[in-house]
């Protein structure tokens, strides 16, 4: 297992996109919307090294989870995702383990990585992703 990504939720993207290309050095790769229903999102993949990037996060509706985060929290980090070799061997050795997930967080994105959340009552409420790119 290693770190991914960080999950940064926004409220301007644009805003964002800039911050994080000009003063900091990143290059946007891409950004894609994710309009499953209780994601609801649009992302843009910022890259500072080969294996480093951020993903920015901004709602697509108010039901959107990070339209939530946003409203509960403010902008800021939203999640840490971790990627494992295989996700469904992860979380059934993480649910050996006691681990509990959010399980409607299951899913597939557009570019084809897996992913799950799992509980934030099991990592001291940092909101934690495990993900796999099973296609790659």
């Amino acid at each position: 297992m290693h770190l991914d990504h960080t999950g940064i939720a926004v409220r301007d993207m644009q805003e964002a996109i800039t911050f994080y290309t000009t003063v900091l050095g990143g290059t946007l790769v891409r950004e894609y919307s994710n309009p499953t229903p209780g994601v609801a999102s649009n992302i843009a993949v910022i890259a500072f090294e080969e294996e480093a990037h951020i993903e920015l996060l901004t709602p697509t509706s108010p039901e959107s989870p990070i339209a939530r985060f946003l409203k509960q929290r403010g902008k800021g980090v939203h999640h840490i995702a971790y990627r494992v070799d295989d996700l469904d061997q992860a979380i059934l050795e993480a649910k050996e383990r006691g681990i509990t997930f959010l399980e409607d967080t299951y899913r597939k994105t557009p570019l084809g990585r897996r992913l799950i959340y799992m509980d934030p009552r099991h990592s001291h409420g940092v909101i934690t992703e495990l993900c796999d790119y099973p296609e790659n």
